[in-house]
């Protein structure tokens, strides 16, 4: 099912057959280095695969959809709405995670931005965050494309992260 169609990507429910690009994604150290949760084997990603494929299970509006190239229909990344509970308080996350072959085009903003416009166009929401490691410039730069701002540092199992928020007043950017 798709969610969401940008100019030049489909984000979709992830599939079975997602599986091989996912893993591949995951096997990028460039790429996991910056996601402490990130999947370590084939079994895990099946595993998060078959977690998103309807959605969240906790709400299945959100969730981390496949990012599909439309001029070539290749499978780039995962992106999509996550819940968290921060500090007692519930939030929602714009998490973007593009293929390194896809980097510097623009593909994350793009998709971030959609996905914000989701977020509070469509399910309505009054704030998004982006949990960011302190060191990862590109998704910094991303989160502040779309007008996310920098509100603090905070801690968990993982370590330190950043929490970049945007307002939906202040959305239109």
């Amino acid at each position: 099912m798709i969610i969401l169609e940008t100019p030049r990507l489909l984000l979709r429910h992830q599939l079975f057959t997602d599986l091989d690009d996912l893993w591949e994604l995951y096997c990028d150290p460039e790429i996991t280095k910056f996601i402490p949760d990130a999947p370590r084997t084939r079994q895990e990603a099946q595993e998060e695969l078959e977690w998103h494929m309807h959605g969240h299970p906790k709400n299945p509006r959100l969730g981390l959809w496949a990012t599909i190239q439309k001029s070539t229909g290749k499978f780039i990344g995962r992106c999509g709405l996550l819940p968290w509970t921060i500090d007692e308080t519930n939030e929602i996350e714009v998490a973007y995670t593009i293929a390194r072959a896809y980097w510097h085009q623009g593909f994350a903003t793009e998709a971030a931005r959609a996905i914000r416009d989701y977020g509070f166009d469509t399910l309505n929401l009054p704030r998004l965050i982006s949990l960011i490691d302190p060191q990862n410039i590109a998704s910094q730069r991303v989160a502040e494309k779309i007008g996310m701002r920098f509100e603090k540092e905070s801690r968990d199992e993982y370590g330190a992260f950043q929490i970049y928020a945007i307002a939906k007043v202040n959305h239109h950017v």
